[in-house]
């Protein structure tokens, strides 16, 4: 049965609607959906509910293939440049220069621990995958793994994605208390917009209809087609362009068409997108492959600590000499860590409606900018 690619499929579905589920329903709130359905992909796997690495199905390679990219196309078309005007000077520079702390941070925690061991010859992909995912979020590190096949080292990758989502929530702790705490230990003053931003900032629920679905799907599979024709081309002239880093170009400037900023639709496809490529890649993750990494456990996560608390360090160093408002700093360095979702709950809970906004579009910059940080660096350290 578990050969059967129909039921692979199902089941995959099956997964998402779990992990959904039980982050909505039940204690496991607490987890992201994104962890629980590698979690659950991997639990599926191991106990022969569905293939697992050894012995993978076809349904897994079309995943990667071209589910993976599509989600990075659906959720980069709504990133709206002309819109990053309104978030301001301040919150622009903040964020900017928490990206600058992530390479300096990813850069250096590489030499706290053998990475050459711990990471094998992924240790440049690695890091220019928590580069693009500390500079705005998951599709940043989805896309750089795409192109350098690190899901293929289900036990490393799912270790990398576990510390992620650790730090990732830690740190939101952390930044919902810089306000307070930085502000009685460096009082700046602060000046709050009356503005409300909520009704564009709250527009999270999509409403899709078959047309607009259709036009999407139509849109994404071309997207898909013309990024791997023209990579091929390239090559053919000598080139060695990612067909990934293509897309999200096309992706990006598509985005800044009103005709397509209309459409619904993309946001709902890019999410389940990104669900279905996670629980294959947690069918990946085999039990004598985890025990395989659990030594390097450590190294890992004091990896990815080390990441994040230069970054902070850097940011905060940063908003001292500028005497910059905390709240932009906190909210900034949330945008870049946790992506424009987790931004906007910070903003939402220091009460600055002012930022909600402003932390969506830093966020979709992120979006945007992180993937290319993300090759740069692996570029630069030998990928």
């Amino acid at each position: 049965m578990t050969e059967n690619s129909l039921y692979v499929l199902a089941a995959l579905f099956s997964l998402v609607f779990l992990s959904e589920w039980l982050c909505k329903h039940t204690f496991l709130k607490h987890i992201s959906s994104s962890l629980l359905v590698i979690i659950l992909g991997a639990i599926f796997a191991n106990t022969g509910a569905i293939p697992s690495a050894s012995n993978a199905s076809l349904v897994y390679d079309v995943v990667f293939k071209y589910v993976a990219p599509a989600s990075i196309f659906f959720l980069l078309l709504g990133v709206n440049l002309k819109q990053l005007r309104k978030a301001g000077l301040p919150m622009l520079m903040a964020f900017l220069l928490g990206a600058i702390g992530t390479m300096i941070g990813v850069v250096s925690s590489l030499q706290l621990i053998d990475y050459r061991i711990v990471f094998g010859e992924n240790y440049a992909a690695i890091a220019g995958m928590m580069t693009g995912t500390y500079v705005g979020g998951s599709a940043n590190f989805n896309a750089v793994a795409l192109h350098y096949e690190v899901f293929k080292e289900g036990a490393i990758f799912t270790g990398v994605v576990v510390a992620d989502n650790i730090i990732t929530a830690i740190w939101m702790i952390v930044t919902l208390s810089i306000p307070v705490f930085m502000q009685k230990l460096r009082p700046h003053k602060s000046k709050v917009s009356s503005g409300n931003h909520l009704e564009e900032a709250d527009r999270e629920v999509e409403s899709v209809g078959p047309m607009s679905l259709a036009l999407m799907l139509v849109i994404g599979i071309a997207t898909l087609l013309i990024s791997d024709f023209i990579a091929n081309r390239a090559n053919d002239f000598g080139f060695s362009i990612p067909s990934i880093l293509i897309l999200t170009t096309i992706a990006l400037l598509l985005g800044q068409l009103r005709v397509i900023q209309k459409q619904v639709g993309a946001k709902l496809l890019g999410m389940f997108s990104v669900y279905l490529f996670l629980a294959v890649v947690g069918a990946y993750c085999e039990i004598g492959a985890l025990i395989d990494v659990g030594a390097y456990a450590l190294d890992i996560l004091l990896f990815t600590i080390v990441i994040v608390l230069i970054h902070g360090a850097f940011l905060l160093i940063c908003g001292l000499f500028m005497k910059s408002d905390w709240s932009i700093i906190a909210v900034a360095s949330q945008a870049n860590i946790g992506g424009a979702s987790t931004a906007l709950a910070l903003a939402k809970s220091v009460k600055r409606n002012d930022l909600i906004l402003p932390a969506i579009l830093v966020g979709s910059l992120g979006s945007g900018l992180g993937t290319y940080l993300g090759f740069l660096v692996a570029g630069l350290l030998g990928a």
